[in-house]
């Protein structure tokens, strides 16, 4: 069983996406189930999934939204641990505000695993992160 954190792409995919994409994070999720694997992710991810169903004015698809996260997913707070992880990821300029967000947060959860589709994030070394991946290289 392992620990995996999902940044806020991967469930956009899953919840507002059809495609490739959509059906890779369908079945990664499957795989992460049939393992017993946890999911994490983060308030910030919350927010941002729930960006389009307020902009449209559609609290049915807000809850539902947040319900699903809720249910599948440990959310994690950015808190006062988190912001002192935060502020380590940020001595690399490279890292932008709120993917270090995600970072503290998952660093917070101690994570054995972060995806995202951020190839970028994927190259980094965070400590208190085992592995960060891109979800094209996830093998689990």
């Amino acid at each position: 069983m392992s620990r995996v954190f999902w940044d806020t792409n991967l469930f956009i995919y899953l919840m507002e996406g059809s495609g490739e994409r959509a059906r890779t994070v369908v079945s990664l999720r499957e795989r992460m189930l049939t393992r017993g694997d946890e999911l994490y992710t983060s308030a910030l991810t919350l927010g941002e999934i729930l960006v389009k169903p307020t902009e449209a004015g559609d609290t049915a698809l807000q809850q539902e939204y947040e319900q699903a996260i809720s249910a599948g997913a440990v959310i994690v707070p950015f808190d006062h641990s988190a912001a002192r992880a935060y502020a380590a990821i940020r001595q690399d300029r490279g890292i932008r505000p709120p993917d270090a967000i995600q970072l503290a947060c998952a660093v917070k959860a101690r994570v054995d695993l972060f995806i995202t589709n951020d190839e970028r994030l994927s190259q980094k070394v965070i400590p208190g992160i085992h592995f960060i991946t891109s979800l094209d290289r996830t093998l689990l």
